[in-house]
């Protein structure tokens, strides 16, 4: 609850620090890259994730909506969610046992590799009051923090050097939605603080269609 709270609490400035976090939020700059690549080698990364790249895509495109995009995320994040489907923080039959193949020297290579390409980007097709309001304020009285407090301007992030907050705008519809009901059963446990479980608990079946489709289109 605190981190919920902290995460409200910071959306009260965002106003005033909207136009500096747009800037840096579209910053493709050789040097915001390879602050998100981190400590990896996207050269070696290419070839090690070869096998990745059959469902995820050459350059982290994905062709089916529940594959998540890669492109442009942020490497320590890709990094944690292998780990964690090596640990079995989180499940899913064919990556826990595809992350098992890889020894953590190949896999901060392979995060890096995806991150170095061009961010993932919607279609612009989603727009949604409902889910615009929820993206940009939240909903304090249901303990519902804007999207864009973790996540960024137009979900495209925060701090690149943070496993924490994915970048989220531009992907797949399908696989949002399949992870925030995951979130909210409890299936999927594996934010810090539980607080993707208890803000996704909050939302309802038409919010969080209407978020999915608004995310996946910025």
């Amino acid at each position: 609850m605190i981190h919920i709270q902290k995460c409200i609490a910071a959306c009260l400035t965002a106003a005033f620090l909207f136009a500096a976090t747009a800037a840096w939020a579209f910053d493709e700059s050789p040097e915001v890259i390879k602050q998100r690549i981190g400590t990896g080698d996207p050269v070696a990364g290419k070839t090690r994730s070869e096998l990745c790249q059959g469902c995820h895509g050459e350059f982290g495109l994905s062709q089916e909506d529940l594959i998540p995009n890669l492109a442009g995320q942020y490497a320590p994040y890709i990094g944690k969610q292998l780990r964690n489907f090596q640990s079995g923080a989180r499940t899913h039959q064919i990556m826990n046992a595809m992350a098992k193949t890889i020894d953590d020297a190949e896999l901060i290579d392979i995060a890096a590799y995806f991150s170095s390409q061009k961010k993932m980007q919607g279609n612009g097709k989603g727009d949604n009051p409902v889910a615009k309001n929820l993206f940009t304020k939240g909903d304090p009285a249901r303990g519902i923090p804007p999207c864009m407090s973790c996540h960024g301007v137009n979900g495209k992030g925060q701090a690149p050097n943070v496993a924490t907050y994915p970048v989220i705008g531009g992907q797949h519809k399908g696989y949002l939605r399949t992870q925030l009901i995951h979130w909210r059963s409890g299936e999927r446990s594996n934010s810090p603080d539980g607080v993707m479980n208890k803000v996704a608990k909050s939302l309802t079946d038409n919010e969080i269609e209407s978020l999915t489709d608004y995310i996946s289109g910025l």
